[in-house]
């Protein structure tokens, strides 16, 4: 008989020896595995596919829960895990899962408006209602504050001059054929050897032939 389980997130972790259930919160999936009962029909029955399956299969769904794993596909993994035990067996499978729903349901709590099974952490206890459906005010007030200041400490940043500097591209005429020159030695146009006079006031590299300064306008030579 397939398992009725009170929310659809659950991993069955049951082996021959005794039996343990593992509930996932619907919202955060964070998981309650319940204590483990001992079978007392142990040893009279084996898995037919040998106990490497049962435990490969178990960490199979555990793992798989927690990014949704299907409820029919499970219960379809479980049976097949299942396949050859006593009907004893399933019976005290069967005892032992409705305790540990009983167990596991205090550690959860069911949204009137969503309907999902939720743990305490996902619980507004002052709405009676999932942290989903009822954000809880301290929270979310803690959040609007810190996006806020993200976005006031951008809009200051924005206004404030961090660059005082001149942007501008200096640009060397060749004194033979009047072009630019480039910034080797020799000019990328016509080959002329580049000489330069070097601006007694600020040090800036001028072409010979000129009287002044390109850069300060002070007179050269």
């Amino acid at each position: 008989m397939p398992l009725q389980p009170f929310t659809k997130n659950f991993a069955d972790n049951s082996t021959e020896a005794g039996f343990q259930f593992t509930f996932y919160c619907d919202n955060c999936r964070d998981g309650y595995k319940t204590k483990f009962v001992a079978s007392k029909t142990y040893r009279r029955g084996r898995l037919l596919r040998g106990a490497g399956r049962l435990f490969g299969a178990a960490a199979q769904i555990a793992g798989k829960y927690s990014i949704g794993y299907g409820a029919e596909r499970a219960t379809d993994v479980i049976s097949e895990r299942f396949q050859g035990m006593t009907p004893a067996w399933h019976k005290e499978h069967e005892a032992a899962f409705g305790l540990a729903q009983n167990e596991a349901k205090a550690h959860f709590s069911r949204c009137p408006k969503c309907t999902k099974w939720v743990c305490e952490n996902c619980w507004n206890e002052q709405a009676n209602l999932c942290v989903t459906c009822a954000p809880r005010e301290a929270v979310e007030v803690a959040a609007a504050r810190a996006e806020k200041m993200a976005q006031d400490i951008k809009a200051k940043a924005a206004g404030t001059q961090v660059f005082t500097g001149k942007i501008e591209k200096k640009v060397t005429i060749c004194p033979a054929c009047g072009k630019p020159a480039g910034t080797g030695k020799f000019c990328v146009n016509c080959g002329a050897k580049l000489e330069f006079v070097i601006c007694p006031k600020c040090g800036a590299k001028n072409p010979t032939g000129i009287r002044f300064c390109g850069e300060c306008g002070d007179k050269l030579g």
